[in-house]
């Protein structure tokens, strides 16, 4: 089967979904803290729960594209994402569980790919790897 052969780069994947990802959700900070690429929707406290949320979207969205303490570093954006979820959108979709109907698709996916890393790590390119006991302890 065609198919068979596409294991042997699941490391090499699984690296590329967390760069891409880690990417994707540094934007979120950047614009609370720079207002890039998009207007901020309010000026920057980092004493704000939004301030603070800004700050692990850049630093964690960072970490994670250098692929550096990547375990923890997905478990606390996992929970980020999770209050953020449960805490904006529920509410905005008037307790609607439905993920379209309160808005919250992306705080929920994001939520769950960053738990997936917890469990899988950070794939083979990742400097977590580098830092390990021995090479490769953190796939």
């Amino acid at each position: 089967m065609m198919l068979n052969g596409f294991g042997a780069h699941s490391g090499k994947v699984l690296s590329l979904l967390r760069i891409v990802a880690g990417l994707m959700f540094m934007q979120h900070g950047t614009q609370k803290i720079f207002s890039f690429p998009a207007e901020a929707m309010g000026p920057f406290n980092i004493a704000s729960q939004m301030g603070v949320g800004g700050v692990l979207e850049l630093v964690g969205g960072l970490l994670l594209v250098l692929g550096l303490f990547t375990r923890p570093v997905a478990f606390i954006l996992s929970g980020m994402m999770a209050v953020a979820y449960f805490q904006m959108h529920w509410k905005f979709g008037a307790a609607s569980p439905f993920s379209l109907v309160n808005m919250g698709e992306l705080a929920a996916l994001y939520c769950w790919v960053f738990f997936y890393f917890v469990f899988a790590g950070p794939g083979e390119w990742a400097l977590d790897n580098l830092t390990g006991r021995r090479r490769g302890a953190y796939r």
